[in-house]
């Protein structure tokens, strides 16, 4: 299972999707996660979904690496598409005592399910195809506005950025480590859910350890690299808006379009 988690991984290409500005990357998937909210009836629902699998082809990364990125949170996907299930109202299609299933029941359901499965989708190409160095970047010059507040951005976007890189790297000391307990004689997947939780207290421990001993070599790596923050610093490669980009706002805008139409002209059945 810790395998299967790709969140903060990036796989370096040339597709259309690679060699897009990250900052255009940023706020491409920003509207994205307003379109999908919009989407109030199945046919922009399925115009979303067509985008987004256009998208995940245009970047050229193996489906399988996308279906990874589901398989982590496969569980909370069916569980909250489960909840809604018995929230909403319309034609009554069976009952027991307090528990029913309406119509409305069964759209909420569809729709939260295909919404969050989408959203981790369109995420994880951004994390796919955006270097870190670019995305710390992106996230910098977006947020050069909040300078006037006193906000340390290059700070904020470097801390996010180094978070979202560790992951794959805890991840898979995670994984060694789980490995070596189980070299030893854990058992760490049989017995009950308690008896799990307790086995995982010799992985987090050194986890923990291994954490802070990486933390401390990045900020003594930084410091002998004579790392001072954002002010006055310059950078090697100045990104530019191309005409990729322009394609992609242009696209992005016929998606807006097609979601309004949609939803001015067919009901909604989510509200």
């Amino acid at each position: 299972m810790v395998r299967d988690i790709t969140l903060g991984q990036f796989m370096p290409g040339r597709s259309l999707i690679h060699r897009l500005d990250a900052r255009s990357k940023i706020l491409f998937l920003l509207a994205y996660i307003v379109f999908i909210f919009v989407a109030g009836n199945y046919l922009s629902l399925m115009l979303i979904t067509m985008a987004s699998l256009l998208v995940i082809l245009l970047t050229k990364i193996s489906f399988r690496m996308y279906l990874k990125s589901m398989k982590v949170i496969l569980f909370v996907i069916l569980l909250t598409g489960i909840l809604n299930l018995f929230y909403g109202s319309g034609e009554v299609l069976w009952e027991w005592w307090i528990i029913k299933i309406t119509v409305g029941g069964i759209n909420n359901a569809i729709f939260v399910t295909i919404r969050i499965a989408t959203l981790v989708l369109i995420s994880s190409v951004l994390t796919f195809t955006t270097s870190p160095t670019d995305l710390t970047d992106a996230l910098e010059r977006l947020l050069k506005p909040l300078t006037v507040f006193h906000i340390r951005v290059h700070e904020l976007a470097m801390m996010m950025t180094i978070a979202l890189r560790f992951i794959p790297v805890l991840l898979e000391e995670t994984d060694k480590i789980m490995n070596a307990q189980k070299a030893r004689g854990a058992d760490m997947e049989s017995g009950s859910i308690f008896r799990r939780i307790k086995a995982l207290i010799p992985v987090l421990i050194p986890l923990f350890v291994s954490s802070f001993r990486r933390a401390n070599d990045l900020a003594m790596a930084m410091e002998c690299r004579c790392y001072n923050g954002g002010k006055g610093r310059t950078r090697m490669r100045i990104p530019h808006f191309s005409w990729l980009d322009l394609w992609g706002l242009l696209f992005s805008l016929v998606m807006f379009t097609g979601v309004v139409l949609c939803n001015v002209y067919f009901p909604p059945l989510v509200r």
